[in-house]
């Protein structure tokens, strides 16, 4: 009966549908309420050291509990307290009924709430740097693989001068790079609340130590450490500023943007049938027409981008209208805004792994597209093979002009294929380059300096990003949905 209760509500397809494991789980009650617990005994045993009446028994009776949690105590208790952190400290209490005068001691309800987002936060950035970093080195040999390739460039999505299948590669990775540090150094500057009190002033944990302020600044410094931070925010109001939630989604939404312009470039591009996404072998593009190949993996991540880019507004509202030391208006937004991201994030780039690993690319009607275009953007290098070969700039101009017109009528109006080059055969004038005329038209003539940019920014900006997670990279993603 209880599961299919579950159908009986609303749940969040970020969930449900798409989230990976240690994501949903990073952001789960269970990860929540034992991060509190742990941080309440970290507490105790600082406090403890620190010369504070408490007992060892009292810490392994923490200890011992840290992991059991009777939520539906707990629930019945916020029901009646009307206030979380005080239902999860008589929960603890009951199970733990040595320690119960010493939990939360000297503490505020930030104590566990903000430092437990911080871990959070931070726990998220180290599932989603390693993700992040696969797509690049997926995106990386891939541009790679095809580095030479001519393909043509688009300008206002119109045709424009040649480059590679690569180099355009690199363009979205040069975008990813950027993301990978910035997720990186969003990570990196965080830092504990810390045990700073009710309003930051660390008053009742001075009061605690008998004014000695040496033992109150190593209690921070002892907490902080055990959580697994280098360093604790020196100055805080009832919260950490909520800057820093800014700060974080900010290197997200900024994630999401990247990834919309990617997959909305191979959505573009699979109409063009030039690059394909992954399509799986009993896969339904359409339920009415099944000759279709939808790039269903590309929309979706589109879709989620969208998302993930909107909930930037959200802390930066919350961090403009919070009051003084804090105001709770914070709360319940910050419950929705920062897990939203960091599963929205995590989901996008899960299938933007999975896509960049199956990329299909058809060099034949690439070839078709550059045929179709090339004599249209060859007539400069036609002029110049004329003028070496003794003929007149200007006359040449002139002929190159008519005929040019002349075939983009037939493809205009007639919607035939262009035949500029069949016209500069049959016209005598051209006959001193005629057996060059293939050279002059080798598209690889027209992609400059794309192969060696590729090799370049690859080796020198590309790669190096990618050792700290080297021993990470040969995960595979597989889509369930």
């Amino acid at each position: 009966m209880a599961a299919a209760d579950e159908f009986m509500k609303y749940r969040s397809p970020l969930v449900s549908r798409y989230a990976s494991k240690e994501m949903a789980y990073n952001f789960s009650d269970r990860k929540k309420f034992t991060t509190w617990r742990k941080l309440w005994i970290y507490l105790a045993k600082a406090e403890k050291a620190l010369g504070l009446p408490i007992t060892d028994a009292q810490i392994l009776e923490m200890e011992s509990h840290a992991e059991n949690i009777d939520f539906v105590m707990a629930a019945e208790e916020e029901r009646k307290l009307r206030h979380d952190v005080m239902a999860h400290v008589h929960t603890f209490a009951h199970y733990c009924p040595t320690a119960a005068p010493i939990i939360h001691l000297g503490a505020t309800s930030c104590y566990v709430g903000d430092n437990t987002d911080l871990i959070m936060l931070r726990d998220g950035f180290d599932i989603l740097l390693p993700k992040l970093a696969r797509v690049i080195d997926r995106l990386a040999n891939f541009a790679e693989k095809y580095a030479d390739l001519p393909t043509l460039g688009f300008t206002h999505y119109q045709p424009a001068q040649l480059t590679t299948v690569g180099k355009r590669a690199c363009l979205w990775l040069q975008d990813l790079a950027m993301d990978i540090r910035n997720l990186q150094r969003a990570r990196d500057d965080l830092r504990l609340r810390g045990v700073k009190g009710t309003t930051g002033t660390q008053a009742s944990f001075l009061q605690l130590f008998q004014g000695d302020h040496d033992k109150v600044e190593e209690l921070d410094r002892m907490v902080t450490e055990m959580s697994g931070f280098k360093k604790a925010y020196l100055v805080t109001g009832q919260t950490y500023s909520r800057k820093v939630d800014v700060d974080c989604l900010s290197s997200l939404a900024s994630l999401g943007a990247t990834v919309h312009k990617i997959c909305t470039d191979i959505r573009l591009l699979a109409n063009l049938k030039e690059i394909e996404e992954p399509f799986e072998k009993e896969q339904i593009g359409s339920s009415a027409m099944p000759y279709k190949r939808n790039p269903m993996r590309a929309e979706r991540c589109c879709s989620l981008a969208r998302h993930l880019v909107a909930l930037i507004a959200d802390p930066l509202q919350t961090a403009s209208v919070q009051w003084l030391e804090r105001t709770l208006d914070d709360s319940a937004n910050r419950r929705i805004s920062l897990p939203e991201s960091f599963l929205t994030a995590d989901i996008i780039l899960s299938t933007l792994q999975n896509i960049t690993e199956g990329l299909v690319v058809y060099p034949k009607v690439i070839e078709r597209h550059i045929r179709h275009e090339l004599p249209f953007m060859a007539t400069e290098n036609i002029i110049m093979a004329m003028v070496k070969a003794g003929g007149n700039r200007q006359d040449c101009h002139e002929k190159i002009r008519v005929l040019s017109q002349e075939a983009a009528a037939v493809v205009k109006q007639e919607g035939g294929d262009n035949d500029l080059l069949a016209r500069v055969q049959a016209d005598p004038y051209f006959a001193p380059i005629l057996g060059h005329l293939d050279a002059v038209l080798d598209p690889k003539t027209f992609i400059g300096r794309a192969p060696q940019q590729v090799a370049r920014f690859l080796s020198e900006e590309v790669r190096p990003l990618l050792e700290p997670y080297k021993a990470k990279m040969d995960v595979k993603i597989e889509l369930e949905l």
